[in-house]
């Protein structure tokens, strides 16, 4: 490897994935800002706390000089409390959002969330919608109330959801596309971590059906891995506002054709003008298909 070595800061970087995505990058070349609770990290911080939010931010950029080429929000817990939403999103959003910054300052900078394949199943609307908003004392009042009536379970998933669609409406925008940083999230399925083996004799019935694997369960760790360290390398500076499924099968066997139901849509001014350079002689190269004619504003086109 020439030159010095990318600074990827990686939380959640003392368990599980977390911790397998930063011996991938160190294996590579890279100088890891491993974050967590461990003892084993450069940067002890409680993401659940908004104080603990911005001691890691303020601990990376100490660290790290003011430039960061790589970030992976790994941090997060699946316990069916308040404090899941607390660090799965809110957590994850004020890094990611703290870093920004010093993302900027590299020359190939990106980022990666860690969500789950278990946002394939419905979660609570009025969680994600506070999230969404950045509401955490709603969120977490939400959280409170859904696990006073047994609903506890729905607290990962959906936090989770709103994770994604964070990511892929702020993806997009100025101050990350604009500043030429990549930002995708990873959904991995039930893999072979510490806290799924532990408890997978228990789980196993459940989770087989709640989210079949066709590749099988638990699936194998270095795989996602390897998928999360290469969004956040130099060679990935293309895809961004992705939601990607490592999840040995189950969004393909679950929603089958599904995604592809909802076409894109165009502003009515949007629909006229590539109508009217469809019409135009062209010099035979092949460009993006465009629609035929002007359509109904907004309506979805879908599959026959």
């Amino acid at each position: 490897m020439t030159g010095a070595p990318r600074t990827v800061v990686v939380t959640g970087a003392d368990s599980g994935l977390g911790r397998a995505v930063a011996d991938v990058l160190r294996a590579r070349g890279d100088r890891v800002v491993a974050c967590g609770l461990g003892a084993d990290v450069e940067v002890r911080a409680d993401l659940t706390t908004a104080e603990g939010r911005t001691a890691l931010v303020t601990q990376v950029e100490a660290l790290s000089g003011g430039r960061v080429d790589g970030l992976v929000a790994a941090a997060g817990t699946g316990a069916s409390r308040p404090e899941t939403v607390a660090l799965n999103y809110f957590g994850a959003v004020a890094v990611l959002d703290g870093l920004r910054a010093s993302l900027a300052a590299s020359d190939s900078p990106a980022a990666v969330v860690v969500s789950s394949s278990s946002t394939l199943n419905r979660g609570s609307g009025a969680l994600v919608r506070a999230c969404l908003r950045g509401d955490e004392p709603r969120a977490l009042a939400v959280a409170h109330r859904l696990s006073r009536i047994g609903l506890g379970t729905q607290l990962y998933r959906s936090s989770k959801a709103a994770l994604n669609q964070w990511t892929r409406a702020t993806a997009v925008t100025p101050p990350w596309a604009g500043n030429g940083i990549v930002l995708n999230a990873v959904a991995p399925g039930i893999i072979a971590t510490e806290v799924v083996t532990r408890t997978w004799d228990r789980d196993a019935a459940l989770l087989r059906t709640a989210l079949p694997q066709p590749l099988g369960a638990p699936g194998p760790v270095a795989p996602v891995a390897d998928l999360i360290a290469y969004l956040v390398s130099p060679a990935n500076r293309f895809m961004t506002g992705q939601v990607v499924y490592c999840d040995g099968g189950t969004d393909a066997l679950m929603r089958r054709a599904r995604p592809q139901e909802v076409y894109l849509r165009y502003r009515p001014r949007d629909l006229v003008a590539m109508w009217r350079a469809s019409r135009r002689p062209g010099d035979g190269a092949t460009g993006p298909t465009t629609p035929a004619g002007p359509r109904t504003p907004g309506a979805a086109r879908r599959t026959p």
